[in-house]
């Protein structure tokens, strides 16, 4: 006896899905505090949107994971909760359809890094 064709076609269908390696680029980010205190409203700006936290503290990490839609820099910005000092901070420009990873490092007086390990853009 036969399988009836839709149940062929429901099982080929998610099958054919997998062969194709079809995916969205996506970009793994973390936020690394090792400013040696809290921080508070911290918001990192992308192309096309932004992520953030209410707060992370010293010696924390904040993952995220986003695609990059448009083409422009990393900013940053977030208050340190003892000084109540806005810093603001720019890295480097992503572009769309990158993937891979970025690591951002908050260091003390208001200083940052910026480690991509992204794909080239086209």
């Amino acid at each position: 006896m036969k399988p009836p064709a839709g149940r062929f076609a429901a099982i080929l269908v998610p099958v054919l899905g997998l062969m194709c390696g079809c995916h969205s680029a996506q970009i793994d980010a973390t936020v690394e505090n090792r400013t040696g205190a809290a921080i508070e409203l911290l918001e990192v700006d992308y192309p096309s949107a932004s992520f953030g936290a209410d707060a992370l503290a010293a010696g924390t990490d904040y993952h995220y994971r986003f695609q990059v839609r448009l083409s422009g820099p990393v900013k940053v910005q977030y208050t340190e909760s003892t000084s109540h000092k806005v810093r603001q901070m720019t890295g480097p420009d992503l572009f769309e359809g990158q993937e891979g990873r970025l690591e951002i490092l908050l260091l003390p007086d208001g200083k940052a890094e910026f480690h991509p390990e992204l794909s080239p853009h086209h």
